[in-house]
């Protein structure tokens, strides 16, 4: 009895369409899981850290209603507000530029951060300077009308910060007043009204909005025995603005600091700006949807926040004090981007990745087929060699075996045609083969049949004898 190769028995194999199946499966699955995680962090809400103070301070209370605001939106936010509180607008620049916050509220008077661009103006400040109503005579209580007589005298400075006082001696130091021979006295703003009652000062200086109720009650608080303050104009602002680019010329209109002839008339004064701003390399895009956002939700905190009502839009002068940050240039100029602009590119290249995916699966699978290929040819030759065998086999049991041998490749074959592994020339040629191999194997076993016990033996015999 001679046994075919053991190589070459049909073994169970995983058809190449079932392969290609999978594989094209898990590729898809992978390209879908991409793009969903893709899509959930392109659209997911960013929360911003925007540093801002000092406490209880109109800032910080316009920045906590924006971050309520912005967190209760009830249309989808794609940026959140987390305040970082600070001890004032120093702080909130020094923290910007440690990379501890996001955004800061900051005066547009002190150094700015140099990873600071604008977002938006959160407001103008105007400088309000006066004296009180004076009783009696001599030359110390002279009437004061203007900021050149105020050399030797003592000026009250509405709230902590130093930027103030710098403030002042910029002032008196435009006027020809030397600022180390006045005496200057700070007031917490939240205990201006109360200070000023107790203190002797020839005059005072407040920065501000300009309905700032801080301002409004020193006014009234300096004003003594029903006599009204002399708001001193200060005349030269063209000049400083023109010599300090964080400050502009103003007007402080009549009937403004809290009753109607206060002042009695339109004064000349200097103002400058708070900013919110954002550290250079923050997303383009994030800052896009924070400036829409809070120029969207300004309006529905104008009743509790007036001063929010007053937010405004960056310069977007290139030569501006504060370069704008390119998302809020954006936005400020109707150039925001879409979805599919800002992500066009990855889209695209995700296309490519799934042609070359699919190129890469139809290679594979012509691959798996050729392993099936070449095994069918294998097969196809062993039923060759059982054909011939069959011819020459004195055994109806070998026959039987090469039968069952052969009754697996076919099998094996049209599994192979099924999936496409062989064209249907291939199969042809194969059956043309196998009904060979049955015909050979039907003729032998009939000769078998016909022949005696003995002559069998004898053949088996001989056949050995020449193999030997």
């Amino acid at each position: 009895m001679t046994d075919g190769p053991a190589s070459l028995s049909p073994k169970p194999l995983r058809s190449a369409r079932q392969r290609l199946i999978f594989v094209v499966v898990a590729g898809l699955l992978a390209i879908i899981g991409i793009g969903t995680a893709a899509y959930y962090f392109a659209v997911r809400p960013v929360t911003l850290r925007i540093a801002v103070g000092p406490a209880n301070s109109d800032d910080l209370k316009v920045v906590q209603a924006l971050a309520q605001a912005f967190n209760n939106h009830q249309q989808h936010s794609q940026v959140k507000l987390r305040p970082v509180p600070t001890d004032g607008a120093i702080t909130s620049a020094q923290t910007l530029a440690d990379g501890k916050a996001d955004l800061a509220i900051v005066r547009g008077d002190l150094d700015v951060p140099k990873n600071a661009q604008a977002v938006a103006t959160l407001r103008k400040n105007v400088v309000v300077m006066w004296a009180p109503p004076v009783k009696g005579k001599g030359r110390k209580a002279a009437k004061i009308t203007k900021i050149s007589q105020l050399a030797g005298r003592k000026i009250g400075v509405i709230g902590r910060t130093q930027a103030n006082v710098n403030l002042l001696k910029l002032i008196l130091t435009q006027y020809g007043v030397d600022p180390m021979k006045v005496e200057i006295i700070q007031f917490p703003a939240n205990e201006a009204a109360e200070a000023i009652r107790n203190q002797k000062v020839d005059a005072y200086l407040a920065a501000g909005p300009a309905n700032s109720k801080i301002t409004i009650d020193a006014i009234a608080a300096s004003s003594r025995d029903g006599g009204e303050p002399t708001f001193l104009p200060i005349d030269a602002a063209e000049a400083i603005a023109q010599n300090h680019p964080a400050y502009e010329a103003a007007d402080i209109p009549a009937g403004s600091l809290g009753s109607a002839d206060r002042p009695e008339e339109e004064i000349k004064t200097i103002s400058f700006s708070h900013h919110i701003v954002a550290r250079r390399g923050l997303s383009d895009s994030t800052v896009a949807a924070f400036t829409r956002q809070l120029f969207a939700v300004r309006q529905q905190l104008k009743n509790d926040f007036p001063l929010a009502a007053k937010i405004e839009t960056p310069d977007t002068d290139k030569d501006a004090t504060i370069p704008v940050h390119p998302g809020a240039a954006a936005f400020v100029d109707g150039e925001e981007k879409t979805f599919l602009d800002r992500y066009s590119d990855y889209i695209w290249w995700g296309l490519m990745a799934l042609s070359a995916m699919g190129s890469a699966g139809a290679w594979f699978a012509g691959y798996l087929k050729q392993d099936e290929r070449n095994t069918n040819t294998s097969q196809r030759d062993r039923l060759l060699e059982m054909l011939k065998t069959a011819r020459q086999s004195d055994s109806t049991e070998e026959l039987d075996q090469m039968q069952a041998e052969a009754d697996d490749i076919l099998r094996h074959t049209l599994s192979c045609y099924e999936h496409g592994a062989i064209e249907e020339g291939t199969l042809t040629a194969f059956n043309i083969a196998l009904e060979q191999f049955h015909n050979a194997v039907a003729d032998r076993k009939a000769l078998l049949v016909s022949m005696p016990q003995n002559l069998q033996r004898a053949a088996t015999q001989f056949r050995a004898a020449g193999s030997v």
